[in-house]
């Protein structure tokens, strides 16, 4: 009897054990099909060398993924730069060239119908969670306005201020003050936290756009981070206060050198900025933590970066953005996922037109016609080949001052050449000059390959530009 009893017990344990294995096989292959999910954070002003200050991003995101060393925006100016990033096209084809009207902020963006389709409504059409958190656009303001496409909505509407703002709730308007637990940052962490939290327990992909005000003016930290760098002086590149500006336009000519008085409002500028860069800090790491925690990092694209850089100095400007300068237009892009080599830093051209073909790449989701970038995805995986050898700088009447309007072209062999619609040109060559203290611009041998590719790219539209970009 005892023999029977064991047997029947051996037979039972090796059935569990055969059903474990093909239960674990089964969700193993089923794993391997499910679409990943996508976070991308995108940080507000910030410096690609800001980044200095980031040590847990760095640690989870730089050191376990992929760091682009040549990553742009085409507009280096909020509200165009983010209408790029939702829909995958350069600002002469979104025709949001500022951060209000005639020709910016959201009512342009909404008025072109560009809140119809976009990066959500495409990937909420192929079956993902998708949520907005942080800020959107300039001048959506006093409106309980939701866009479609998604799903979980909390955005600012009253522009994004550190404490005593206004947060549109999925339709709602809700109110935060002036205590610790308002502080943006955070409450834009623990909101993505809980959308990671809630969709992870729905077992639906998800793609969470994370916009925090950091490190934007007016550079309030944490009350934890206060004082945590005092004493900080801004970096000092050689183009700081530059010297001798005689080769550049007549509206960087025109500056004096920095002051004293004025030197000192920078450093002070820089401590604050990274003050308040540790709660952004925070929010990357405790977002890679909840991933972790709800077993679903190992399926999760991690996206971090700007929507534009900032002055600190450089070429005696005293602060601000919309200069197709290096300290503008350059930007951080960390990347974390499923088969992006850690450790890997690529020189590939990457542009803020690529964010959506390859959140739709990624997502298996229809890539629309108008897109002008690219997918991102061979870069990610290591298996890009042929690849676009310049990208398109371009403003309207930027926030910079007297600067003009401008078109100008960044190649991968480092040349940038800029044409002012005031007819004022700048040239320069970063490999042997990054931190373009010479125009090399000559008026009696003007670069005519790179003007020619100039004049395809400001005009160019989907995949003409992508053709241009490519040097066809």
């Amino acid at each position: 009897m005892s023999r029977t009893v064991l047997l029947s017990v051996t037979v039972a344990l090796a059935v569990l054990l055969l059903s474990s294995v093909w239960g674990s096989a089964s969700r193993e292959a089923r794993g391997a099909t499910t679409k990943p999910n996508i976070v991308f954070i995108l940080a507000d002003d910030m410096r690609k060398d800001d980044l200095e200050y980031m040590p847990k991003t760095r640690s989870v995101l730089k050191d376990r993924g992929m760091s682009f060393r040549n990553a742009y925006v085409s507009n280096p100016l909020c509200c165009p730069s983010r209408a790029t990033t939702l829909r995958g096209q350069y600002s002469h084809n979104t025709g949001v060239w500022n951060i209000r009207g005639p020709s910016g902020g959201w009512q342009t963006y909404r008025t072109n119908g560009l809140e119809r389709d976009n990066v959500a409504t495409r990937l909420d059409a192929a079956g993902y969670r998708t949520a907005l958190i942080g800020k959107y656009l300039n001048g959506y303001a006093g409106t309980t306005n939701k866009p479609p496409g998604w799903d979980r909505w909390f955005a600012h509407t009253d522009g994004a201020h550190y404490y005593d703002y206004k947060i549109n709730d999925d339709g709602a308007v809700r109110r935060f003050g002036s205590s610790t637990p308002d502080y943006e940052t955070d409450v834009i962490a623990n909101r993505a936290k809980t959308f990671i939290r809630a969709s992870a327990k729905k077992g639906k992909p998800f793609f969470a756009y994370v916009a925090p005000k950091a490190p934007h003016k007016p550079y309030i930290p944490a009350p934890r981070d206060r004082h945590t760098f005092d004493g900080l002086k801004a970096l000092r590149p050689p183009s700081f206060n530059e010297q001798d500006v005689s080769d550049k336009p007549p509206w960087i000519r025109g500056l004096p050198r920095l002051s004293d008085a004025k030197k000192a409002k920078i450093d002070n500028r820089a401590e604050k900025r990274a003050e308040t860069l540790q709660a952004l800090d925070d929010l990357v790491a405790g977002v890679v933590g909840e991933l972790k925690d709800k077993g679903v990092l190992s399926n999760t694209y991690i996206f971090f970066t700007s929507d534009n850089g900032f002055h600190i100095g450089e070429h005696r400007i005293l602060g601000g953005k919309g200069r197709p300068y290096e300290e503008n237009v350059h930007v951080p892009l960390l990347v974390r996922g499923p088969g992006v080599g850690a450790g890997s830093s690529p020189h590939k051209l990457a542009l803020n037109t690529d964010y959506l073909p390859t959140f739709t790449d990624l997502g298996d989701a229809q890539t629309p016609g108008y897109a002008d970038g690219r997918s991102l995805q061979p870069v990610l995986e290591g298996k890009a080949t042929a690849w676009r050898t310049a990208v398109l700088l371009e403003a309207d009447r930027t926030t910079g001052g007297s600067t003009p309007p401008y078109s100008g072209i960044h190649t991968s062999s480092e040349h940038k050449y800029v044409k002012y619609a005031d007819g004022k040109k700048e040239r320069y060559y970063l490999g042997r000059d990054p931190y373009e203290l010479r125009n090399s611009y000559n008026p009696k041998s003007p670069p005519a390959t790179l003007a020619k590719r100039l004049r395809a790219l400001k005009t160019c539209a989907a995949a003409s530009c992508r053709a241009a970009e490519n040097g066809r």
